[in-house]
């Protein structure tokens, strides 16, 4: 696993403080991106929380993500969580030390009464007595919001910053990538009412105590206005792998409007498989997305594997990335037409963004949403294995084409490459375990990528079905 250090860099740390307007909610902000460019320390609101208490439970989730662990729990330390201003709306987002739970607060318009909503994203300061302060406010308590400081505590603090070093795994990039990829496949399958979703989510189990996971996946089909339990996979059913990473939910029941789930569709014979479990807030949305097991991050889903190969995409990207605009929905067509991209080149530049945290996916509204993390598209690439296993493969000359078969040699192996139906199958064991259901292996990636270096200078050459990743790009 690559690991860098993480700085944090804050004026103060972020509290709950009395102020002459009542109490006010401080979140301290660290090294952000706006349309004006790199700030140290963006401002992006300052108003009142139309719903407090219900706020204060959100952020906590979102926190409690970040510092948690599902699956073999590492020393101690937090990910500040991001946040994101579009404009309309204050998205926070965190995901688990082990890669395999993402969470995002989304704080809609009626959520927030105040100034306007700023543009750009930033880490926000998190600390235990902010967190014990947050679980003190009460429901009928005016609080006012501020993220980032204002131009007064800029020009006259004078004292030392606050700074947090943290490691930082490769593998926390990628999993921000790979998650916009699988959840834009998904669709909405279930809803429940508040009572019915409270019930259900209260009946999960919690964490044991050995090692914090099960093994293992539920499955739940939709049956009037709540759930069922089956024990196989379905048509209509959804996927519930390890139940207890839903656990931080809990902090938000209380306040809870509803449940919505979204998922891809399975059948009969579907393995366990990706979710995303929607909590309405009051003029809010807290949404958990869980990986197919517990112990499977996102970060090695490969989804983003096909975007990352493909030249075309990087040209494709460098252009689409000009036309963003931190909107809260990203409009595919408007895109398509700005840049003269068809819809399917500018989804695929799209998830190329995406590797660098700068595109998200929100299953609420089905919609791509623009954020900036500080990272570069080329450190995805530099630190995904199977790339560079399929580039160096494709350099060492061990790719031979024909037609729609391939053979790949590795040292002594031989490994068949088959296109049928659009996609690539491939002898090796990566294929026999997963059968393409993590992304493509190092012997397939490999094969693409000679395809497409081959394909524009030789005639005649069978193209590959599979050359435009509209299945990892939807």
């Amino acid at each position: 696993m690559t690991r860098t250090a993480q700085t944090y860099a804050y004026l103060r740390p972020s509290a709950v403080r009395s102020t002459a307007e009542g109490r006010s909610l401080g979140l301290e902000t660290s090294g952000g991106s706006t349309p004006a460019g790199g700030e140290a320390h963006p401002r992006f609101f300052r108003g009142f929380l139309t719903h407090p208490q219900a706020a204060a439970a959100g952020l906590l989730c979102v926190a409690d993500v970040a510092a948690a662990r599902y699956y073999q729990p590492l020393p101690p330390f937090s990910l500040d969580p991001v946040v994101t201003g579009n404009g309309d709306r204050l998205r926070f987002e965190s995901f688990s030390g082990c890669c395999g739970v993402y969470a995002r607060l989304d704080m809609l318009g009626d959520a927030l009464d105040g100034d306007d909503i700023g543009h750009g994203t930033t880490n926000v300061d998190v600390n235990i007595p902010l967190r014990d302060a947050l679980t003190r406010v009460g429901a009928a308590d005016p609080l006012r919001l501020e993220v980032g400081p204002d131009e007064l505590t800029v020009t006259t603090f004078d004292g030392p910053v606050v700074e947090k070093k943290v490691p930082l795994p490769g593998r926390w990039l990628r999993g921000f990538a790979e998650t916009q990829v699988v959840a834009s496949g998904f669709d909405l399958r279930a809803e429940l009412p508040a009572a019915e979703a409270v019930r259900f989510l209260r009946s999960l189990p919690r964490p044991g105590a050995h090692r914090g996971a099960s093994r293992g996946a539920r499955w739940v089909v939709p049956a009037g206005r709540s759930l069922r339990a089956t024990t196989r996979p379905v048509p209509g059913a959804v996927c519930l792998p390890g139940p207890e990473r839903l656990t931080a939910l809990t902090r938000v029941l209380r306040h809870a409007t509803g449940l919505r789930i979204h998922g891809p569709a399975v059948t009969a014979g579907s393995g366990p498989v990706a979710g995303a479990w929607e909590i309405g807030l009051p003029g809010m949305r807290l949404t958990l997305t869980l990986s197919p097991d517990a112990a499977r991050g996102f970060s090695g889903e490969g989804g983003v594997l096909d975007a990352l190969a493909s030249d075309e995409s990087a040209e494709d990207a460098d252009l689409v990335s000009v036309l963003l605009a931190w909107d809260p929905a990203v409009d595919i067509a408007d895109l398509a037409a700005q840049s003269g991209l068809t819809p399917r080149r500018v989804r695929a530049a799209l998830t190329r963004l995406g590797t660098a945290g700068r595109i998200g996916y929100d299953t609420a509204e089905a919609a791509y949403f623009h954020r900036e993390l500080p990272y570069d598209t080329g450190r995805a690439e530099r630190d995904n294995p199977r790339l560079r296993a399929a580039r160096a493969l494709v350099e060492a000359g061990a790719v031979r084409l024909d037609g729609a078969l391939a053979t790949v040699t590795v040292d002594d192996h031989i490994h068949r490459v088959r296109s049928a139906g659009g996609r690539l199958s491939c002898t090796c064991r990566w294929w026999a375990e997963y059968r393409g259901g993590r992304g493509p292996c190092k012997h397939a990636l490999a094969v693409r990528i000679a395809r497409r270096t081959a394909a524009p200078r030789t005639a005649g050459t069978v193209q590959d079905p599979a050359l435009t990743p509209d299945g990892a790009t939807r």
